[in-house]
């Protein structure tokens, strides 16, 4: 539950920017936090990568009781992360400007894009921390702390956004500004943590290289890496398509809903990552009879959750939509329309996504990153490529339905495949 809970703080406090910003700055720099967004999720790819895979090193390698090596690999990937981090923020600014214009957006879209995606680029390291610590802190046994970390950075995000954009009336900028000081916070503290004595499984102390061990989490989590490049590239591909098709309006609209799906994907997501270590730990120890049990109590529960959200979605509809895009009745009821036929995805988006992370929990990246690549990129891809020459814009809602239903059968090949190498089933 404590890592279920920090994703869905996580992801409140993440759609909080675009609440303000929509509501009390405008819909065109709205659609400026849309349009940029994904090039800065695939800039952050990295730190997906090196918790989740280095997470499933260092869960294996406890499982294996070797606690000293565990904590090496834990230090060294920390401090990759940091050098990565300070290397690909010098790249995001200085490709900011070419990247907004290659995305289609002039005029003041254009320097919305550059100044809200530069600023917020200034915090890149801490955000990689923050992401890897998310999945470390679970293969700690510190799932709690992570959680609060997690608040805390949150709370502070919400608390200056409201007074950057409503007090200060900073507009983007004060969105901005909050995004980085609140992920200052989020990667820093755990940081202090590692590095004093704790009674966690880790801490942040001397090492030295491990260059077969960094491929391996690279490997590890290349399927969450993929995912969010393939996400990021796919929201490039809806945005191209949306601008075409429905101008700003289309693409504040797709960002609604990719709102929404971040806050119903923390439920998924959280659940996955804090399965995962456990997963990984009895793969490592060969415990067989409890990987069984923890995968098919595993499939239950996201099938559940995967009807609930998706009622839930369908229920909270109006508003949803009212409370981001209430203010325009054309984009609002561009959105709901929309929004209606995205809800669907959500009947099988639970079980496509646990597939994939429980390849990665069993340190198998290949088959995880091939999965996440047919999920979140050909699918998608060509759906969004195709449908709407035949459906126009709900051929854009409609590929991501597509797409998922796509999904569950490769995730459901895949599982029965690998059953008697893994022993799950």
């Amino acid at each position: 539950m404590p890592p279920i809970c920090m994703m869905l703080f996580t992801s409140v406090y993440g759609i909080v920017d675009g609440l303000f910003v929509s509501n009390f700055v405008g819909k065109t720099p709205f659609a400026a936090i849309n349009l940029i967004m994904p090039y800065l999720m695939t800039l952050c790819a990295f730190g997906y990568m090196f918790g989740a895979g280095g997470s499933a090193i260092i869960g294996k390698t406890l499982g294996e009781q070797k606690p000293d090596k565990a904590n090496e690999y834990f230090s060294m990937l920390v401090y990759v992360a940091i050098a990565l981090g300070i290397g690909l923020t010098i790249i995001g600014i200085a490709f900011m400007r070419p990247v907004a214009m290659f995305f289609g957006a002039e005029g003041e879209l254009l320097e919305d894009c550059v100044l809200y995606g530069n600023i917020s680029m200034i915090s890149m390291t801490p955000y990689l921390l923050m992401s890897m610590f998310e999945s470390l802190f679970i293969t700690a046994e510190k799932p709690k702390l992570g959680f609060w970390v997690n608040v805390i950075a949150g709370s502070i995000h919400i608390l200056l956004d409201a007074v950057f954009i409503i007090g200060f009336h900073w507009g983007l900028l004060g969105a901005a500004t909050a995004t980085v000081i609140s992920e200052f916070f989020g990667g820093s503290i755990p940081l202090f943590y590692f590095f004093r004595r704790n009674d966690s499984l880790l801490r942040l102390g001397k090492t030295h290289f491990y260059g077969r061990v960094l491929g391996k989490a690279c490997v590890n989590g290349l399927s969450e890496m993929a995912s969010t490049l393939s996400v990021s590239f796919v929201s490039m591909l809806f945005n191209f398509q949306l601008m075409r098709l429905a101008g700003e309006n289309g693409v504040a609209a797709y960002g609604v809903m990719m709102y929404v799906n971040f806050i119903f994907m923390a439920v998924f997501f959280g659940y996955s990552m804090g399965i995962a270590p456990v997963i990984s730990y009895h793969f490592g120890a060969k415990n067989h009879a409890e990987l069984k049990n923890l995968f098919t109590k595993s499939i239950r529960i996201m099938a559940l959750a995967d009807f609930a959200l998706t009622a839930l979605a369908l229920i909270i509809s109006v508003p949803i939509c009212k409370l981001f895009v209430g203010y325009d009745p054309a984009l609002y009821a561009l959105t709901l329309h929309g929004y209606i036929i995205v809800a669907f995805s959500f009947l099988m988006i639970g079980y496509t996504y646990f597939g994939s992370y429980f390849f990665t929990a069993l340190n198998n990246g290949v088959v995880s990153a091939i999965i996440s690549l047919l999920r979140l990129f050909v699918f998608r891809s060509a759906a969004v490529l195709t449908l709407p020459i035949f459906f126009g814009t709900d051929g854009v809602w409609l590929s991501m339905v597509s797409a998922e239903l796509l999904s569950t059968i490769i995730v459901t090949l895949f599982l029965y495949a690998y059953k008697d190498r893994y022993h799950y089933l």
